[in-house]
C-alpha cells in the first residue's frame, strides 16, 4: 500500500462502514467495552502546563523540514527556544514531516511528526482498503503474536523509521542525554506511538515517553494491550474531538491507558482504561461520528493550536 493514503479519507470510509455495521448488525456496537469506574483524576494548573512544551513540540512538526532545520518555524519554535536539531525529513506528501533534536533545558531527545489537516476529513473518498496487519518483525523483532495495527499507519511508519532511529542515536551521542520523548498530533500521533514501540526494541537502554494529541485508535486489542504493559503514554483528547473514535472498535480497533481529556470547561482529566466509557472520557463523551466535532481536532490543547 502506499503511504500517500489520507487518514481523513480513512477516517470517512470508517463513517459510512460504521453507518452500514449499524444499518445491517444492529447488536454489534450494543455492548460498551467494560473498565472500572475509578481512579479518575483532574490535573493540576502545573500538571497541564507541563504537557505545554510537548504540544508545541506536536505543533511544529507540522512545518517544513528547512524551517525546522534552522528552528526558525515562528511561535511553534519560539516555545523551546534551547532546542538544537538534529536531522529533519519528509515532504509533508508521500512522507509525513519529522524532525528529531536535542533540549537542554528539558533533558531530552524530541522526535516528532506531523500529522494531517482536519478540513481533509470531508475530502473525495479515494481509498477505503485499510486492514489491521502484523507488523514487520524486521523492525520490530520479538513481539507477542496476535498483535496487528492499521497498515496504512505500519507503512508510512516503515518509510522514516531507520531515519529516525540513527537521529535518535546521534541525538543521544551528542547530548550525552538517556531520554526520549516522541510527539505527534493526529496521524503524527500514531506514527509517534508505533515509534514508541519500534525505538525501545532498538534502544533498549534509554528511558522512553510518548506525547500524542488527538490520535485515532492505531492497533487491536492485543497491540493496546502490549502499548499498555511497554510504553509509558500520554493520550492528550479535545472535548469532542471526532479523530480518536475512528477506526472503530467495532472494527477491532481499540485504545491503550494513558488518556488525558480535555472537558467542555478546559480543564483536563486522567481517564482510567482505555476507550473507557464514562462520559468524562473520549469514548464515553463521542458515542458514535456522528457526536464528533472536527473543529475540536485541532485544538486548543491548553492553548497551543496545531499548525505550523
Amino acid at each position: 500500500m502506499a503511504t500517500s493514503f489520507s487518514f481523513f479519507s480513512v477516517a470517512w470510509a470508517t463513517f459510512f462502514s460504521l453507518l452500514l455495521h449499524i444499518l445491517a448488525l444492529p447488536g454489534a456496537h450494543a455492548t460498551p467495552l467494560r473498565h472500572r469506574q475509578a481512579d479518575f483524576a483532574a490535573l493540576s494548573t502545573s500538571e497541564i502546563s507541563g504537557f505545554r512544551p510537548f504540544s508545541f513540540y506536536a505543533s511544529a512538526a507540522y512545518c517544513q523540514p528547512a524551517q525546522l532545520s534552522a528552528w526558525d518555524c515562528g511561535k511553534n519554535c519560539r516555545a523551546n527556544p534551547t532546542f538544537k536539531p538534529v536531522a529533519t525529513g519528509g515532504d509533508g506528501n508521500d512522507i509525513q514531516f519529522w524532525f528529531v533534536g536535542i533540549d537542554p533545558t528539558l533533558k531530552t531527545v524530541v522526535v516528532g511528526h506531523q500529522g494531517t489537516d482536519p478540513t481533509k476529513i470531508m475530502s473525495v473518498l479515494t481509498d477505503i482498503d485499510f486492514t489491521l496487519e502484523k507488523l514487520d518483525p524486521t523492525l520490530f523483532p520479538g513481539l507477542p503474536r496476535g498483535i496487528k495495527v492499521h497498515n496504512g499507519f505500519a507503512d508510512a511508519h516503515k518509510e522514516t523509521a531507520t531515519d529516525v532511529l540513527a537521529a535518535v542515536r546521534t541525538a543521544l551521542t551528542q547530548s550525552g542525554l538517556n531520554t526520549v520523548t516522541v510527539v505527534g498530533h493526529s496521524l503524527g500521533g500514531a506514527l509517534a506511538l508505533l515509534n514508541g514501540v519500534y525505538l525501545p526494541l532498538n534502544l533498549p537502554q534509554v528511558t522512553f515517553k510518548t506525547i500524542t494529541y488527538g490520535m485515532p485508535r492505531v492497533g487491536n486489542k492485543a497491540f493496546a494491550d502490549y502499548v499498555n504493559k511497554n510504553v509509558p503514554i500520554d493520550r492528550v483528547i479535545n472535548q469532542e474531538d471526532i479523530v480518536p473514535t475512528l477506526p472503530g472498535r467495532f472494527l477491532g480497533f481499540r485504545h491503550s491507558i494513558g488518556e488525558k481529556h480535555i472537558q467542555d470547561d478546559l480543564s483536563w482529566v486522567a481517564c482510567p482504561g482505555g476507550d473507557n466509557t464514562d462520559k468524562r472520557c473520549s469514548t464515553g463523551d463521542v458515542k458514535n461520528v456522528l457526536e464528533g466535532s472536527v473543529k475540536e481536532h485541532s485544538g486548543p490543547y491548553d492553548t497551543v493550536i496545531m499548525g505550523c
